[in-house]
């Protein structure tokens, strides 16, 4: 009898078990990733994505004291721009630029004269110098600040605001502060290449040129047309919205049945130790009530979302109905973003925003927490590594 009993016992336990098991296997959450549709948002880059490089070559025109004094097509020389930039946002970006090559104009004074006679009447010598205009812009895609983020879009107007040093070598020699502002238009190639049209306006002191009149600034006027090489990473992802979903009613039948079984747990347990003229032991009931909770970042972020407060409170509510049970909270990054040294604080730190939100939040006991970290990972879910930035809650 004894025998016939504990060994139901022990089978009624790995029936519990392995049903258990089953249970939850069959029992599955839904993951819906969600981009956002609003197109002014976009997730940001890392510091080394979105670069680029430019080359470009055009004309340009000097205004000095004498030169509205020469035709047209005399005042003209050639122009060169190199630039090496970066965009932080779509909508804002800066560069470094090489502008130069030669300036020509009129003198009376001699500076910078060729030694040709341009006007006798009114003492003019041709003029021509070398130069070179080293300056920073910052730079604003009006295209996608007003309308939206489009990788795709053919056109996009830029204006953009500088400063820097301009200077010549030759005798008379001049280094100035200059002021520019300009405008780009870019014409889309490739996803890698584009063709801009730039035009620029630079300001600068009257004695540049090496001859003083009554202007209290001379300016250059530039027109180029070059182009433009994106490093990858060239492109901005869309934000997303991430909901974790499961069946309550699932979750429900599942508690039933389990508690079903413990209470012929229970009873067979006092038959056995009738049996045997033992004390009957206290039997501790179990009941399983979350299944994995998981929690996703922005990318280089460890604050949560609203939404995933809301998951968490959910799950906070489980947790605290099943107060015998211990979860941990893992946290992970994406492998292919952040250095090892740096996925491993940043994951520790989604993994603590979890603890915190559930524990100060949601009033979730301390001793059924813990906390670990797995740094970097390679994709986990649907080969995305936007659903590696996440912490998950499992019960271990």
């Amino acid at each position: 009898m004894k025998k016939n009993i504990l060994m139901s016992v022990l089978l009624l336990l790995m029936g519990i078990t392995v049903y258990a098991q089953e249970d939850f296997s069959r029992s599955t959450t839904t993951t819906t990733i969600v981009e956002n549709a609003d197109k002014y948002k976009v997730e940001t880059n890392r510091f080394w994505s979105n670069w680029f490089v430019s080359v470009g070559g055009g004309a340009q025109m000097y205004f000095g004291d004498h030169n509205v004094q020469m035709a047209f097509g005399d005042r003209l020389s050639p122009a060169l721009d190199i630039a090496f930039g970066k965009w932080f946002t779509p909508g804002i970006g800066v560069r470094a630029m090489y502008s130069g090559l030669s300036i020509k104009g009129a003198t009376q004074n001699g500076s910078h004269s060729t030694g040709k006679v341009y006007d006798a009447s009114q003492w003019l010598d041709e003029q021509k110098f070398d130069f070179m205009n080293i300056h920073g812009d910052v730079m604003f895609n009006a295209s996608n600040l007003f309308c939206g983020y489009n990788e795709k879009r053919f056109w996009s107007v830029t204006p953009y605001v500088g400063v820097g040093w301009i200077l010549t070598w030759e005798t008379p020699r001049a280094r100035n502060f200059n002021a520019s502002l300009g405008v780009i238009n870019s014409f889309r190639l490739s996803s890698a290449f584009d063709l801009n049209l730039d035009v620029r306006g630079t300001a600068t002191k009257d004695e540049f040129d090496g001859e003083i009149g009554g202007r209290k600034e001379e300016g250059l006027l530039s027109v180029t047309l070059g182009i433009t090489y994106k490093f990858p990473k060239r492109t901005w992802g869309r934000s997303t919205v991430k909901t974790i979903t499961f069946s309550d009613e699932e979750l429900r039948s599942m508690r039933e049945r389990l508690n079903a079984m413990n209470e012929e747990n229970s009873r067979l347990k006092d038959e056995l130790v009738v049996a045997s003229n033992k004390t009957p032991e206290k039997v501790v009931e179990t009941s399983i009530l979350a299944a994995p909770c998981l929690v996703t970042f922005q990318i280089s972020r460890s604050i949560l979302s609203n939404e995933a407060r809301v998951n968490l409170g959910f799950q906070a509510e489980l947790m605290k109905k099943n107060k015998n049970a211990v979860y941990t909270i893992i946290g992970y990054c994406d492998k292919g973003t952040g250095t090892k040294e740096f996925n491993q604080r940043l994951s520790k730190a989604r993994a603590e925003a979890v603890y915190n939100c559930l524990v100060k939040e949601f009033g979730v006991p301390t001793s059924q927490l813990r906390v670990t970290y797995e740094g970097g990972v390679d994709n986990m879910y649907y080969d995305d590594p936007r659903v590696s930035r996440a912490v998950i809650t499992v019960i271990k």
